[in-house]
């Protein structure tokens, strides 16, 4: 029997490129993850144009980041709900409500980030 080594690099290697391809298919099968995109280019811009400051890059770039890996992990339980739950069942409902929610409560958490590193930014060019 082989023993697959999971430290090798190949491992490794072949661990980096799943992950990839599961970020490609998310990218490309699901319509919020575009949604999130534009409002991150958005900040993006934003954040260029307004000189945000390096502590302020950090805060907006974990907001984004917070909301795309709540996205792909609503999008996990969704996927493996449909698939094992093929009837209308109330508990699989409410799994798939919770995570939606966690996508919800990041969106919130990114907005408020968002709120606190622009707007007064955009109060003084006014």
């Amino acid at each position: 029997m082989n023993q697959v080594n999971k430290n090798s690099p190949a491992y490794q290697a072949k661990s980096f490129w799943y992950a990839f391809k599961g970020l490609v298919w998310f990218l490309g099968n699901e319509t919020k993850a575009w949604i999130h995109t534009v409002f991150a280019v958005a900040a993006i811009i934003a954040g260029i144009g307004l000189k945000i400051s390096l502590k302020e890059w950090v805060l907006i770039v974990f907001a984004i980041g917070f909301v795309f890996v709540a996205e792909i992990f609503n999008s996990c339980v969704e996927q493996l709900t449909d698939r094992l739950i093929t009837q209308q069942d109330v508990t699989a409902g409410r799994v798939k409500d919770l995570a939606a929610a966690g996508v919800l409560m990041a969106a919130i958490v990114a907005l408020a980030a968002g709120i606190i590193v622009f707007l007064p930014k955009f109060l003084l060019l006014l």
